[in-house]
Formats: structure tokens, C-alpha cells, sequence
């Protein structure tokens, strides 16, 4: 059974949601519309080539929106997760740049660490999430204004608070524009769109990061319970989405 015949399932007022996120997309479009001599946008859309990102991906391109996606290729991602990027970086529209950690970093850091550190500390893995995501993200969003992400309220109760603007870094600005979305209507738009989306859902993996650090769940497991699955549950962060106002991390794609 596929992914979308397990999960489509739209809510009641998923329409509603829909002209909300686009209307929330187009006026973010909008505000931060391209300035710059070489057209660059000053707000992108941060993509980990999950579903909840494929269907924003999907709205600025289907709307033809001047708003820029960026990837993060940590250099640990499953095969069909690379497929994808392929994939989609043939049929956007909208730029896709993608982002890599410094490989000398990375070098170094395996040979004093070995290739399995994130499995030996919290702080070695945090460690190696440094160097291959937060490091690239850091590029990756210099000289913007603002960024959107598939952060939902539903993924986790760490985000039951999620906003559809968060406004807590005092740099750029947040935008969730799925943020009141379920599960369900994410595959509803994916099943009605025929958006293209990671085999590896298919295979239960609802949160998809880096092959070492994630694993398909099981019937009744937590949404997030296949990332870093041999930590304690306070423990799992990465720190790309760290609210500036507080101490408190949150666990991203």
C-alpha cells in the first residue's frame, strides 16, 4: 500500500487551509520580491525533499511565485532521496540551489570521529549535524530576509505552537505556511496534484533525514520516532530550527 492510499485523507476544511497557504505564499512572494541587480530572492523556501516541502514546492511553482528553494545535501542522504533532488531540480521552475557541508570539515571530522560518531554521543552527533546541516544553512540563508519551512503543528507536541509567521528571530522572518495542515490533507494535495514525493514514504518513513539517523516506524510509533531513534527524546535536535527567544530546540526534516 502507497503512501497516498494510506494517508490521503483530507480534513474538513482543507480547501480553507489551501487558499490560506496560498494567499499566505503569494503575499510573502510579494513582500520579499527580488531587489537585487541578479534577481537573487531575498526568501526561500528551505526544501528536505519531504512531503510536507514537495507541496510547497509544488504552490511556488504552480503559482509561479519569485521565491527561491535551497537543499541541504548533508553528503549522508538515502539513495531515492538523491534520486528526487534530481528529479526535482529537472522540473522546477523556481531555482534550486543545493548546499553542501565544507568538505575538509568533513574529512577531518571522520577521520578523528570515525564514520559512525553520531551513534557514540549526543554531542558527536550534534556535532556532525553541525557540519553537515547547520553550517550549510548558515550559506544558505545569508543575505535573507526571510525562509519557509513544513514545519506542522501536528508532527510532534514540541510543535503543537507552531505559527504560520514566527517572528522570534530577530534576523529573518518564519514562515509556516502548513501549519494547521494534517497529515491526511498533505497526501490529499499530493494524491490531487499528482505531486512527485520520496519512495521511502512508501516504505514508512514519514520524517526523512540522513540515512544514518533515520528509520522506517512502525503501526502506533510517534511521527518522529524514526530520527534518532537511539536517543533520549529530549535529546533529538539538530538545530535548524531553533527558537531565538528560548532555549528550546525543535527536531527538523
Amino acid at each position: 500500500m502507497s503512501a497516498i492510499d494510506l494517508h490521503a485523507r483530507a480534513s474538513s476544511d482543507f480547501e480553507t487551509k489551501l487558499e490560506r497557504t496560498r494567499t499566505l505564499l503569494q503575499q510573502v512572494a510579494g513582500e520579499y520580491a527580488p531587489v537585487l541587480p541578479n534577481g537573487a530572492a531575498l526568501v526561500s523556501q528551505a526544501s528536505s525533499l519531504g512531503a510536507e516541502d514537495m507541496v510547497i514546492s509544488h504552490l511556488i511553482n504552480s503559482l509561479g511565485l519569485a521565491i527561491g528553494i535551497f537543499v541541504l545535501d548533508t553528503g549522508k542522504l538515502h539513495a531515492e532521496t538523491l534520486q528526487l533532488l534530481a528529479q526535482f531540480k529537472a522540473d522546477s521552475k523556481a531555482p534550486v540551489e543545493v548546499y553542501t557541508p565544507v568538505a575538509e570539515a568533513v574529512v577531518q571530522f571522520v577521520q578523528r570521529e570515525g564514520d559512525d560518531a553520531m551513534y557514540k554521543s549526543i554531542e558527536l552527533r550534534k556535532a556532525c549535524c553541525h557540519l553537515r546541516k547547520m553550517e550549510p544553512l548558515e550559506r544558505a540563508l545569508a543575505g535573507k530576509k526571510a525562509w519557509i519551512t513544513g514545519l506542522r503543528r501536528e508532527q510532534s507536541g514540541a510543535r503543537a505552537d507552531v505559527p504560520l509567521v514566527d517572528t522570534s528571530d530577530a534576523k529573518r522572518l518564519k514562515f509556516n505556511p502548513l501549519a494547521e495542515w494534517t497529515w491526511g490533507d498533505v497526501w490529499h494535495y499530493i494524491k490531487t496534484f499528482a505531486v512527485v514525493y520520496n519512495p521511502l514514504h512508501d516504505q514508512f518513513y514519514p520524517s526523512i533525514g540522513c540515512a544514518p539517523c533515520t528509520r522506517a516506524i512502525s503501526l502506533g510509533e510517534d511521527f518522529r520516532a524514526g530520527r534518532w531513534w537511539w536517543e533520549d527524546e529530549s535529546a533529538k535536535e539538530c538545530g535548524l530550527h531553533v527558537k531565538q527567544d528560548s532555549l528550546k530546540s525543535e527536531v527538523t526534516a
